[in-house]
């Protein structure tokens, strides 16, 4: 009876231990995900400012964002980053990955290497690439010993993007090169060697083979590198300051979130309603990158 008794006990018991194992996780993710998200969505629609609740204003904030010019500047170049970051993102890790594929002498070396950008802090990155395009930098030293003569990398507009461009293209390699090693692990070596045998050269095999092999990972990597583009704050920041370049020329959309909702007079509600924009561009992305892939694969 008391063994009976016991078992009927564990049984009533066990419906709660997978709670109560999920309850920490559960508990992390309501506070710093879920509150926050729902906090967002609501200040939105609000006038709330730092050090003041605010009140419901309806769609005030998001008819103001269609005749804000900074808006516009935020958008243009959070889309422009999205366009000259993830083609390189996608293809050039690919490439990467195909080089150090191969199990040679002293090849763990180099994988090591093209990782450690991802390893270091986007602070330090961002700082060590500042002093080399500084004016003074030693790309610019060089440059007017080859006699080029300097090059305003952090004074020009378009230049300051394109190089913050340049480091997240250069930080991002390693991370995605990793993940094209893991699906280019699982391509079958017999298609290589029929397609060499039909007389395919290297470019026709990676075109015929490799790509169509890991075309879903390349959907993968699209989408995660859009999200991480658009959603870009630190290297510009670093790199074009507070104030976002030029006369604010280089401002992204997020620099803009944080620009407008922090301080003591900072417009929480209107930072809340560029967030949510953020945030449904971010979704969309990710969508159309995966439909794109499964329209290819159709």
């Amino acid at each position: 009876m008391a063994a009976v008794y016991r078992a009927r006990r564990v049984r009533r018991q066990l419906p709660l231990s997978p709670w109560l194992f999920a309850a920490p996780g559960l508990l992390i993710i309501g506070v710093f995900i879920l509150y926050p998200f729902v906090s967002t969505l609501v200040n939105a629609f609000t006038d709330k400012r730092t050090l003041i609740p605010g009140e419901f204003v309806g769609l005030a904030n998001f008819r103001e964002l269609l005749h804000d010019d900074m808006f516009w500047i935020g958008l243009r170049n959070s889309t422009l980053y999205v366009l000259g970051v993830v083609p390189a993102l996608v293809i050039l890790p690919l490439l990467l990955a195909l080089l150090v594929q191969k199990n040679i002498p002293g090849i763990t070396f180099f994988r090591s290497a093209f990782y450690t950008p991802v390893v270091a802090s986007i602070v330090v990155v961002g700082l060590i690439w500042v002093w080399l395009l500084d004016e003074r930098g030693l790309i610019n030293s060089l440059l007017e010993a080859v006699g080029v003569g300097r090059v305003g990398f952090l004074s020009d507009q378009w230049l300051l993007l394109l190089s913050a461009m340049a480091v997240t293209v250069w930080k991002g390699l390693g991370y995605y090169m990793i993940i094209y090693l893991a699906a280019l692990a699982n391509v079958p070596r017999e298609l290589h060697e029929a397609a060499a045998v039909d007389g395919a050269g290297a470019i026709r095999r990676f075109v015929t083979v490799t790509v169509p092999a890991v075309r879903s990972t390349m959907a993968l990597v699209g989408a995660l590198s859009s999200v991480a583009a658009f959603k870009v704050f630190s290297e510009v920041y670093l790199m074009a300051g507070p104030s976002g370049g030029p006369a604010g020329e280089d401002t992204t959309l997020v620099m803009l979130v944080q620009r407008t909702g922090t301080g003591l007079t900072g417009r929480v509600g209107y930072a809340s309603a560029i967030s949510v924009v953020v945030f449904v561009v971010t979704v969309a992305l990710m969508l159309l990158v995966l439909r794109a892939d499964r329209r290819g694969e159709a």
